[in-house]
């Protein structure tokens, strides 16, 4: 598994549970990469004396189509678990207002574009801390996993003229750009690992000093963190790097308990 840093450790104690999910369509996983969350979404609500299921706020930030992606997404929620689905819809950069998350059982921020889903969570980032803290699960997907970073990484492909990742996995921004994100973890987080290459992203934002270290998640695939150990669920793995001594190391971990792979990658030709 995930080796887990003294920041990672924090967050447990603390934190019920954030499930950050690299990207694929739920269905696609038969529920895999989402049973967890789910499964804490329900207890939420028992505890809560809840009997018509687990309240859950649905945050997509989207420009046009997000009522139909909305309705997909209760459509294929309702088959993991029995919810009451609060469409929390906004357009790109237009503000949320943090009382809409009032009595949730679990929160779901969707993907899209991850500079407008910092901008238009950023008047709720401290009631999400606040929810998440008090035991109400989160689950961020793409965007919404890029976002629970202390100092997240919104896009970008180069760093001045040297490019560092794929123009069409930018984000809309052509330099590397870390911003203030919701808190939950203190590890950056990219998405779309191995499909999109975010993993050179998350390196050369590492060498940088940008962030310091953090995780690429694969498509179909989840880490939990949360009480017990850190979890990888879901059919791909979770690139970890961190700083090492001149070098930014990266190590990988998938859902099967085999030991990670690491590579050390100088800084300095």
């Amino acid at each position: 598994m995930v080796g887990a840093p003294a920041r990672l450790e924090r967050a447990r104690e603390r934190l019920m549970s954030i499930h950050l999910v690299g990207g694929g369509w739920p269905v696609e996983d038969e529920g895999a990469v989402y049973k967890p969350f789910f499964e804490e979404v329900a207890a939420h609500a028992e505890a809560a004396g809840k009997l018509e299921g687990g309240r859950l706020a649905i945050v997509l930030v989207r420009d046009g189509d997000a009522p139909e992606k909305f309705a997909e997404l209760v459509t294929a929620y309702e088959q993991l678990g029995k919810i009451e689905p609060v469409a929390v819809l906004s357009p790109e950069n237009a503000p949320i207002d943090p009382a809409v998350f009032a009595d949730a059982d679990g929160i779901v921020v969707w993907g899209g574009l991850t500079p407008a889903y910092r901008t238009s969570l950023e008047p709720a980032f401290g009631e999400l801390r606040r929810l998440v803290a008090s035991g109400v699960p989160y689950l961020g997907f793409s965007a919404g996993a890029a976002i629970t970073a202390e100092n997240a990484i919104v896009g970008g492909w180069k760093i001045d003229s040297v490019e560092i990742g794929l123009e069409d996995a930018s984000e809309d921004l052509e330099q590397l750009t870390v911003a203030p994100g919701i808190g939950l973890i203190d590890l950056a987080v990219d998405v779309h690992a191995a499909q999109w290459g975010s993993v050179s992203r998350l390196i050369a934002a590492t060498e940088s000093g940008l962030v310091d270290g953090g995780v690429a998640i694969d498509e179909h695939t989840a880490l939990i963190v949360g009480d017990g150990p850190l979890r990888v669920v879901g059919r791909g793995s979770v690139w970890k790097v961190t700083p090492d001594s001149g070098s930014v190391r990266v190590s990988t971990a998938g859902a099967d308990p085999e030991p990670s792979v690491a590579a050390s990658v100088p800084l300095e030709a």
